[in-house]
């Protein structure tokens, strides 16, 4: 009887785990990609709101105190992320500017109040926390009004929720395809061995003793294939943060959107390589001899 060379045998092994912990790397890349997306999403959503502000115009008669009290509030409030006194002179200065006259030259004086201008923190922005924000505000004295752009509030919560919606779906469509191929990868591996599993089962193995060496093996093509696609996922972030291909304010290089990419990647590729090769081991230590030869 021909017998197997050494050396054929251990590449034939090394081109199967190869193939297999490229497979896993490849899907948990794309995964981890996703996840990118969805936190990126976050980090954005996050930074639009955070750039949205209003305007509180006080009143012509206000005071110098009651300037100076409404700033310490505005600047205490929890909602607000920062804060800025327009005086009256300088607002003129700024619409001058943009209309390219002087209003005050041909209507003799200055048409503008002071105010101050407060960009809110982003888990305050949507039409509910605003109600309630011009409420507690307009109750001073100094205030005579609260302006804020209603609609433009309301149109970037609901497309950030329309973004949101589209990625889990995404994201959930992925994990099906992932565990799908992570499965069938590992399957069409542990194939190549079911009469090596038979011929265990025959001599008396136990169903642990032979499950535990492809569960060990799959935890490794996992933990390896986890490292592989982290490799290229970090790359990949750092490509897109030094060229600014998103918006600069926000930082994508971070060790919270790191770890929980990279923790879900190593998760994902442990979990499922583990409970694969469980699954598939269990299905050939079920088959009888016969049964192997029409599979």
């Amino acid at each position: 009887m021909k017998q197997d060379n050494p050396k054929v045998r251990t590449s034939k092994f090394f081109n199967s785990n190869l193939t297999t912990t490229i497979s896993i790397a490849l899907v948990l890349f794309l995964i981890g990609l996703i996840a990118v997306l969805s936190l990126l999403t976050k980090e954005m959503s996050s930074y639009v709101k955070e750039n949205l502000s209003f305007s509180v115009v006080l009143t012509d008669s206000a005071s110098n105190e009651d300037v100076k009290h409404l700033a310490q509030v505005l600047q205490s409030a929890p909602y607000a992320r920062n804060i800025e006194y327009i005086s009256k002179e300088k607002a003129l200065v700024e619409l001058s500017e943009e209309l390219g006259e002087n209003p005050q030259d041909f209507l003799g004086y200055n048409p503008l109040s002071a105010s101050f201008e407060v960009k809110i923190k982003a888990g305050f922005a949507n039409a509910e926390n605003m109600e309630k924000i011009e409420k507690s505000i307009a109750k001073y004295a100094a205030v005579r009004e609260i302006i804020y752009k209603k609609t433009m509030i309301d149109m970037v919560n609901n497309n950030m929720h329309t973004v949101s919606i589209f990625l889990a779906g995404i994201a959930a469509l992925f994990l099906i395809i992932s565990i799908g191929l992570i499965n069938n990868t590992i399957r069409l591996q542990i194939y190549s061995k079911r009469f090596t599993i038979n011929t265990m089962k025959l001599v008396g193995a136990t169903p642990w003793f032979i499950r535990k060496p492809f569960l060990g093996k799959g935890l490794v093509n996992g933990i390896i294939a986890a490292v592989i696609a982290s490799v290229f996922l970090i790359a990949l972030v750092y490509y897109v943060q030094t060229y600014h291909l998103v918006a600069t304010d926000i930082n994508l290089w971070n060790l919270e959107l790191m770890g929980i990419t990279l923790g879900v990647v190593f998760v994902v590729g442990i979990v499922l390589s583990f409970f694969c090769s469980l699954f598939a081991v269990g299905k050939y230590l079920r088959f009888t001899t016969n049964d192997l030869y029409y599979i």
